[in-house]
């Protein structure tokens, strides 16, 4: 185990020197000193909006930054952001390489997280054609009726009874329903829970992963084995 660790540290070592030396000879925005290994994430904070806003204010509205060994481009302003997603739109259309898209999605193979390439654009196309098509869409116009009439039946029925009613949660029932029965040909009633998944997906793409940033590190798995042991000591979590 010790060689592993040994090996994992000298290889982020390397990489980092193999950055700092790389970025000498490119023409990098403006931005804050780093620190070794980790760069710039101490500086996010709790509330990494707010403090972005803050460094921007300093160094400009094109920042650079270095989360873990990623180099990162913050863009603050409408100009900047117009050249990102308009004018050099195809340069920078790829999302950054996560362990979440991983393995949540077959390798990068879904549309939100694959590279963009051939690949993107072929299943793009057969999205649109055979998923988002008005003819597809309009073949599920009689479910649509059938759920939104459900929808106000019920209240209907909670207004005779005078029962207060959260419409905010009616409203989230109906659009998954209607996603169940489109996805899988039946309601909610007839089979397992669709929204519990989904929420348990977004948790795990959006939880801080240090090897997304320090990728040397990734196959020791750190998080996994502080999550092992916690939940060891902590059964009740």
């Amino acid at each position: 185990m010790s060689s592993w660790i040994l090996a994992v540290l000298l290889a982020v070592i390397g990489g980092f020197a193999y950055l700092q030396r790389s970025a000498k000879h490119r023409r990098l925005p403006p931005g804050p000193r780093g620190l070794p290994i980790i760069g710039h994430i101490h500086m996010l904070g709790q509330l990494p909006h707010r403090s972005l806003h803050r460094l921007a204010k300093k160094y400009g509205p094109i920042m650079y930054l270095r989360l873990g060994l990623v180099p990162t481009v913050v863009v603050s302003s409408p100009q900047a952001a117009e050249l990102f997603l308009k004018t050099h739109d195809t340069i920078f259309a790829n999302r950054p390489e996560n362990q979440a898209s991983k393995y949540l999605s077959y390798g990068r193979k879904g549309l939100a997280f694959a590279e963009y390439g051939p690949y993107w654009r072929n299943i793009r196309k057969l999205c649109t054609l055979r998923l988002l098509s008005s003819s597809k869409i309009d073949s599920f116009k009689g479910m649509r009726r059938e759920e939104v009439a459900l929808l106000i039946q019920s209240l209907k029925d909670a207004a005779k009874d005078r029962a207060v009613v959260d419409i905010s949660a009616k409203v989230g029932n109906l659009i998954e329903d209607m996603t169940h029965r489109m996805l899988f040909g039946h309601s909610r009633d007839e089979g397992c829970e669709f929204k519990p998944v989904i929420q348990e997906a977004l948790n795990l793409v959006g939880t801080f992963n240090i090897a997304d940033y320090i990728p040397y590190v990734g196959a020791l798995d750190l998080q996994v084995r502080f999550y092992m042991i916690k939940l060891e000591y902590c059964p009740i979590i």
